[in-house]
């Protein structure tokens, strides 16, 4: 199948299927013609690489969980840390966005709004303390 086919099949514009080409996610073959062909071991790849790009993992954790995915000798520990390691991530950038919610939200609420120039918002992202 041709890439548009591929990227149809994927849901992935083709210019992400031509970026993972790039960067040796994937190796679609060649044709006399030089036009891309894709199997279904390479739509099976994009597939895979859309989900995980879906949960955010790295395109470095990808390249990893996919050569894990192609071992049958794999250990599923391998496959845990790298999970594992993106999940504690996740749960930081939690609390961080919690706590940027809480003071923005903190800062709304004492700003009146009107048309006074005071402004407790734009007082504290300008204050150095």
């Amino acid at each position: 199948m041709n890439i548009s086919q591929a990227a149809e099949a994927t849901n992935l514009p083709s210019k992400t299927i031509r970026y993972y080409e790039d960067i040796g996610l994937i190796s679609p073959d060649r044709g006399a013609n030089g036009y891309r062909s894709f199997s279904d071991t390479h739509i099976h790849q994009l597939t895979f690489l859309a989900r995980a790009r879906a949960l955010g993992f790295s395109v470095e954790d990808c390249r990893s969980l996919l050569a894990l995915w192609e071992d049958r000798d794999r250990a599923s520990a391998d496959v845990r840390n790298i999970a594992q390691k993106h999940l504690t991530a996740i749960e930081a950038k939690i609390v961080d966005l919690s706590a940027m919610r809480d003071t923005l939200g903190n800062l709304v609420k004492t700003c009146a709004g009107d048309d006074r120039p005071d402004c407790p918002i734009l007082k504290s992202l300008s204050s150095s303390d």
